[in-house]
């Protein structure tokens, strides 16, 4: 499953040479983002007011563009350093889902569609407007959770734009009304925040470590990745110093991650939980994480979808679903084409006509 060892394109069906092309064209197309990411944040690339955007985590710097092309289970080519350990922004938070599939899997959390607080002491959702906030809520965006979490206010993300239809994205960062959980929408990495630090106190251990021993060890993943939280979100679970995570990297921290760990999560996500004739994730759970949110279609649990109207590559199917962060980089999952592709800083608004270049070196 998955070998490094690269296979010719031809031998899966893909033309070399309109591959290549594809590949020239995401070089071409760096990202323009600073590659001192510290200096990027610093310089107000969420276009936050300081002191109350100010970065609170670990940062690093990055590197060109690199990525990895998968066809049938293949390596059919690679570009970049792909053994790099990158800063990967908000593809943190699908890999926070895999992690919440694993604690509904083993009856940590036996219903999604609770109210946290059933299982979730620590008041963060005691207030009217969070008592009623579930893990599925949360898990779609759509808590509408109110709080301060690690010196960030939820109202620093309101009016957040990340798909470019939104018509108040000109009152970014300011307050707005809150709406009953459920009902509204938005991409809110507070919200994420507070839920990873609830998915944390449910197993009542690092995340990290249930990512390690129940996911990336069992795909034979690296051991170079790691997944930070900040400055201030240490805290006593037993007795022990624990860290609580983030979904991302707005604030730094987040999963850092090689381009090649990226790839197996992606063929996992593709074999719909299966890894070598054992299932990792149950397969149940990855089709819910698919299912389109009722009030966003182009995002299920922590998974971006490629809804036919609204996603993000009108010439892929609307079955392809993706992981996406700052960057722009993606971990493309496209089933109906068994192809994985994970491509990091490259240009968002040159993304879609990559992904269409690989999708046109594809012969059968």
């Amino acid at each position: 499953m998955l070998s490094f060892n690269l296979t010719e394109p031809e031998k899966v069906g893909v033309q070399k040479k309109l591959l290549s092309k594809a590949i020239e064209f995401a070089i071409r197309n760096e990202s323009k983002m600073d590659r001192d990411i510290g200096a990027a944040l610093e310089q107000g690339h969420f276009e936050e007011p300081w002191p109350i955007g100010k970065t609170i985590g670990p940062v690093k710097n990055r590197k060109a563009g690199s990525g990895v092309i998968l066809r049938k289970g293949k390596l059919i080519n690679t570009w970049g350093d792909v053994e790099f350990v990158d800063m990967t922004f908000s593809i943190s938070k699908s890999y926070l889902s895999l992690c919440m599939g694993i604690a509904v899997n083993d009856g940590i959390i036996p219903d999604i569609h609770a109210p946290i607080r059933n299982i979730v002491k620590d008041g963060g959702f005691d207030t009217e407007q969070n008592k009623n906030i579930t893990w599925a809520h949360m898990l779609q965006l759509t808590s509408e959770w109110e709080g301060t979490l690690w010196e960030k206010p939820d109202w620093i993300d309101h009016y957040r734009d990340v798909i470019g239809n939104s018509v108040h994205s000109d009152k970014r960062g300011s307050k707005r009304n809150l709406q009953l959980p459920g009902t509204y929408w938005e991409y809110n990495d507070v919200r994420v925040n507070r839920l990873s630090l609830a998915l944390m106190l449910a197993f009542g251990r690092p995340l990290p470590e249930v990512l390690k021993e129940r996911i990336m060890d069992p795909i034979g993943a690296s051991k170079t990745w790691e997944w930070h939280g900040y400055y201030n979100s240490w805290l006593d679970i037993n007795g022990k110093r624990v860290q609580s995570v983030s979904g991302g990297a707005h604030w730094g921290g987040g999963l850092w991650i090689s381009s090649l760990d990226h790839a197996r999560v992606g063929q996992l996500m593709l074999n719909k939980g299966w890894w070598d004739g054992r299932e990792i994730i149950p397969k149940k759970w990855v089709d819910e994480c698919l299912t389109p949110c009722p009030l966003s279609p182009v995002y299920g649990y922590l998974w971006w979808l490629n809804d036919a109207k609204n996603g993000m590559f009108p010439d892929a199917p609307s079955s392809a679903f993706y992981a996406m962060g700052v960057g722009t980089q993606i971990i493309y999952i496209d089933p109906k084409n068994e192809l994985v592709i994970v491509a990091r800083w490259i240009e968002k608004d040159k993304m879609p006509n990559f992904v269409k270049m690989v999708l046109a070196s594809i012969k059968n």
